[in-house]
């Protein structure tokens, strides 16, 4: 058995041209469920599996760049559903309820979506010591830990075949070293360089700062992503690197990679 972990975005606040914002697929034990749905990411999705078969989507926080893309999800699974075209019932959806206006136009999607606000999830203590939110999708777990943005948001644990980490969007802080300790693969923001420190304080992380968190929590491995589409990829990957010590990858749309 394993997790596959296919990148539809990976750009932000905007795309790179052709590109896509934020957008992941976790398919697992026969589930399928997307982690945020930016700009351009439901095209790519199109691509890669029949959209009437996603069962939950997870957004980390309600900034377009990670959730835009969900109006189209939401007309295309209730056209699935008027038309009877291999699609039964909703898309269960977990978001944040803040801001209310964006989580309430949601919530009222009933055509399409099975709505949970994630501070409405049951809570509970996980290794190693870290308190999050909890949802399951089959037999595969979601763990959802608040962490400091500048909108309420969560980084993603997924427990199933494997571990994986994804950040959203967020600044180091000492619970999400604890949360991504040995993950098999921590997928990580690295929205600036290491001269944009000041910058990113409080709600982004740097290259040096992603590679940081994973050497502290002694990650498997590293894939950076949500990159400004200005910067030299390979820059950052290079200061990534000096801090984690090890070889660090860079999220390519289109790519799978593989938690066992």
């Amino acid at each position: 058995m394993f997790m596959r972990v296919t990148v539809l975005g990976c750009w932000a606040p905007y795309p790179a041209p052709g590109g896509a914002c934020s957008g992941y697929v976790i398919q697992d034990a026969a589930t399928n469920t997307v982690l945020d749905l930016g700009h351009g990411s439901f095209s790519r999705l199109h691509q890669i599996f029949d959209f009437r078969s996603v069962h939950s989507v997870i957004i980390t926080h309600l900034h377009p760049d990670h959730y835009a893309d969900l109006h189209c999800l939401r007309h295309a699974i209730a056209g699935a559903l008027r038309d009877g075209s291999r699609r039964q019932g909703l898309v269960n959806l977990y978001l944040p309820d803040q801001p209310a206006d964006i989580a309430g136009y949601f919530a009222s999607c009933q055509d399409a979506f099975n709505t949970v606000f994630i501070k409405d999830l049951p809570r509970e203590t996980v290794p190693p010591g870290v308190l999050v939110h909890v949802c399951h999708v089959g037999p595969v777990r979601y763990y959802l830990l608040p962490v400091q943005h500048n909108l309420p948001a969560y980084a993603v644990g997924v427990e199933g075949s494997g571990y994986l980490v994804y950040t959203g969007d967020t600044c180091p802080t000492p619970d999400l070293t604890r949360f991504a300790e040995k993950a098999d693969i921590l997928l990580c923001e690295a929205s600036g360089l290491n001269s944009d420190l000041d910058v990113m304080a409080g709600r982004h992380m740097t290259a040096g700062q992603a590679g940081e968190l994973a050497r502290q929590a002694r990650v498997k491995e590293l894939i950076l992503t949500h990159f400004w589409p200005e910067y030299d990829l390979e820059e950052l990957r290079r200061q990534a690197e000096e801090a984690y010590g090890n070889k660090v990858y860079l999220a390519t749309e289109g790519d799978t990679y593989f938690v066992l």
